[in-house]
């Protein structure tokens, strides 16, 4: 399967992950000074291939980028983000 690129999908406010015909997603609002996810969902065919991870990784190396903090409202952004150190700055 193709790995894919994660991209800031502003018109739907959503961060997607493309892995073949599947899309990884985490949807989001935009705040001032912050990134608030509401909630990441990976399709059937995806779960357990790490594709989520993949996508929490992409979008919050993005986030770093834009100077912002995010605010993960999703249980399943919240735990990622607390099993990763490295993005521990970024959570608020």
């Amino acid at each position: 399967m193709d790995q894919g690129q994660v991209r800031d999908n502003r018109q739907l406010q959503r961060f997607e992950l493309e892995v073949g015909d599947e899309v990884a997603f985490a949807d989001y609002r935009r705040q001032p000074g912050r990134l608030v996810i509401t909630y990441v969902e990976a399709p059937p065919a995806l779960r357990g291939t790490g594709a989520a991870g993949r996508l929490m990784q992409g979008l919050l190396e993005e986030v770093r980028l834009e100077g912002v903090k995010v605010l993960p409202l999703c249980g399943y952004a919240k735990a990622w983000m607390l099993r990763h150190p490295e993005f521990k700055d970024l959570m608020i």
